[in-house]
């Protein structure tokens, strides 16, 4: 599919540790083993719709102090 992996020194697991829980988490709550997709337009629109209007806005997250994103940006910026 073209992708390009992102490698880290060898050694040192911790660079993509975000973005891996992240994936796992997309994976588990957006696309459960029985969901497949029509199309590539209608993948690329659920997954936009899932960060956009539930992960970023609602979704609370340990890290954040039990806050969405949106709701961290608004206090700390």
């Amino acid at each position: 599919h073209g992708a390009i992996p992102s490698m880290s020194r060898l050694g040192d697991p911790y660079d993509n540790a975000v973005i891996e829980s992240f994936y796992k988490t997309l994976k588990r709550e957006l696309m459960p083993e029985t969901r497949r997709f029509s199309s590539e337009k209608e993948a690329r629109n659920a997954i936009f719709e899932y960060i956009e209007m539930f992960y970023n806005t609602k979704r609370m997250h340990s890290t954040l102090g039990y806050m969405s994103p949106v709701e961290y940006e608004k206090i700390h910026s």
